[in-house]
């Protein structure tokens, strides 16, 4: 009997910073979809302000780990959805598409990877905002985004826990620091 994958869909931001909550509005959406009826993997649902060690932490040994942040891009299409699947893309650094916060999301990438402390899977969803000002409530197509980018995200789900039940869970979690966790 195999062990179940860990799986964890992170939002990433800050829900007094208007388009920046995008991630927390999605990943309190799964939250109410799973009260309902359960998501796919059963995964573990987290909030995180983008501190790139909070983000190593959360998703330390996860065989899939999504994220989901808000994203300013020049020009920008509000509301318009990025995914990139980080074992296969690298974040863009400058230019095009870029995390709302000033040290968060792409930095954790790359300190994950040169500690060799990514997730088996890493999926970003970064959501194009329109207004990232102090207050509260997403603007009307970021908003409009949130629904559609939870169907896509119980599809990944989904497919996850196709792909683990045909080839078998290789969940496992190394511990790159024995006694220091």
């Amino acid at each position: 009997m195999g062990v179940a994958p860990r799986i964890v869909v992170i939002g990433v931001g800050n829900e007094f910073r208007r388009d920046d909550g995008v991630g927390w509005a999605v990943v309190a959406r799964l939250a109410e979809r799973a009260a309902r009826q359960p998501l796919p993997g059963s995964p573990l649902l987290r909030l995180c302000d983008g501190d790139p060690a909070r983000l190593l932490s959360l998703w330390a040994c996860a065989d899939l780990a999504i994220v989901v942040d808000a994203a300013h891009a020049h020009p920008g299409h509000p509301g318009r959805v990025h995914r990139l699947e980080l074992d296969t893309e690298l974040l863009p650094r400058s230019g095009g598409t870029t995390s709302s916060h000033g040290l968060g999301l792409g930095e954790a990438v790359e300190l994950a990877r040169e500690l060799d402390r990514l997730p088996g899977q890493l999926v970003v969803y970064a959501v194009e905002g329109a207004d990232s000002g102090l207050g509260t409530g997403l603007s009307a197509p970021v908003a409009a985004a949130v629904e559609p980018l939870v169907v896509r995200i119980a599809k990944d789900l989904a497919s996850h826990r196709s792909r683990n039940t045909l080839l078998g869970s290789s969940s496992t979690c190394r511990s790159q620091h024995p006694g220091r966790d």
